[in-house]
């Protein structure tokens, strides 16, 4: 049996580290927490509980500096998974979060199954992507920032079970849950991804979902 884990809340909101401790409770039990309200504060519970399995840090309590932040935390803890909580809806914050080092990003405004789902990807190692926020959908802060397009041919340079991995990726689903959704084994969407980014021009699966997400969701639409 896997051991239930130790997570770190970091953010300045009592009531929202309440309510993540009972997410975490409910879904998780048996979990061990420890709360942290600033960056000062977050950087100290790490050094005092090196087998942390997990860091929520939220992007804006004090001492953070945006990104930064994330940066001091995965420089002290470069083993340890961070998933980032923010109110923010950005596309380009989300990516960014990312290339930093974060390993999952959860809006505020989520519903408590996407927390669990966020929270059970991460720990087994896979990152987390907002779906609504990688499709493009438009958000109560405002459509998000244009990113880099991938050409069209190129999307359609891929086969129909590519655009398939490619479509189950941009849910923020890890390769084990789509080999369940398309009744193939792991390894062949291992296969499947390694050929998507190659034919994307892209050096990782963050970066081909966001590139491509809004174009999958046109052409979606087209096909209908």
């Amino acid at each position: 049996m896997t051991p239930a884990p130790h997570i770190l809340i970091a953010d300045d909101h009592p009531l929202f580290r309440e309510a993540m401790a009972h997410v975490i409770a409910m879904e998780l039990p048996g979990s061990t927490l420890t709360e942290a309200d600033s960056l000062a504060s977050t950087l100290a519970a790490i050094a005092a509980h090196p087998q942390l399995d997990l860091i929520l840090l939220d992007l804006n309590m004090p001492g953070m500096a945006g990104l930064e932040g994330l940066r001091q935390v995965r420089r002290q803890a470069p083993e340890v998974a961070v998933v980032m909580i923010s109110a923010e809806e950005d596309k380009q914050l989300v990516l960014q979060s990312i290339q930093e080092g974060a390993t999952g990003f959860i809006t505020k405004s989520s519903p408590r199954e996407r927390m669990r789902q966020a929270l059970i990807q991460v720990l087994a190692g896979n990152i987390y992507l907002p779906p609504d926020i990688i499709r493009g959908t438009p958000s109560a802060a405002g459509p998000a920032p244009q990113t880099t397009r991938i050409p069209e041919e190129a999307l359609q340079s891929l086969t129909e079970r590519q655009r398939r991995v490619l479509e189950r990726m941009a849910l923020g689903e890890s390769n084990k849950q789509i080999a369940y959704q398309l009744n193939i084994t792991e390894t062949t969407v291992k296969t499947h991804v390694s050929a998507i980014l190659g034919k994307l021009g892209v050096n990782n699966r963050v970066q081909a979902v966001i590139a491509a997400g809004e174009q999958l969701t046109e052409s979606n639409r087209k096909d209908r």
